[in-house]
């Protein structure tokens, strides 16, 4: 019972004594400086995961614009404006197309390098290297890939010049 009344006393308190602090500033003052360090951090991270989901978004919804048009008879217009952007500091070779039009198959079907690897018959790292432009692929090669990419070899070339086409307007 006198439990009870001291925690009805200090309900009372409580009432009486509102404190006007704002969302989450009260918890702020509670945390050791390492703490709020930590949480300014995750922040962050949040607010840089935020913006690569949007810009992520706004990409494959290019993407599927473009082969909505193809599957249409339209000829695919490629608008990946942040490679448009690398192309005005430097030509785009064909073997950074190709390593382009290789992940943007990947990617668009939700594939892992791994899996992809896998069904090509090829390592790992040598198709990271092909998709970023920094090895070329054999022609074998190249076709074994967009087999598994379930594209063929005419396909994927086509898609090439597209890109080609597009980023050297």
């Amino acid at each position: 019972m006198e439990t009870m009344t001291r925690a009805n006393e200090q309900m009372d308190v409580a009432v009486k004594n509102p404190m006007s602090v704002q969302p989450g500033v009260a918890r702020m003052r509670e945390l050791t400086p390492a703490q709020r360090r930590a949480v300014m951090f995750a922040q962050q991270q949040v607010i840089k995961a935020q913006a690569a989901k949007k810009a992520k978004d706004e990409r494959e919804a290019a993407r599927m614009r473009m082969w909505q048009e193809e599957e249409g008879g339209v000829k695919p217009r490629t608008t990946v404006q942040s490679v448009a952007a690398e192309s005005d500091e430097h030509d785009v070779t064909l073997r950074e197309a190709i390593g382009h039009v290789l992940r943007d198959l990947r990617t668009r079907d939700r594939r892992t390098l791994r899996e992809v690897s896998e069904k090509a018959g090829v390592s790992l790292g040598y198709l990271s290297e092909v998709e970023r432009g920094q090895k070329e692929a054999s022609s074998e090669l190249l076709s074994s890939i967009a087999d598994s990419l379930g594209v063929s070899t005419a396909q994927m070339l086509r898609m090439v010049a597209d890109y080609l086409d597009s980023v050297n307007k």
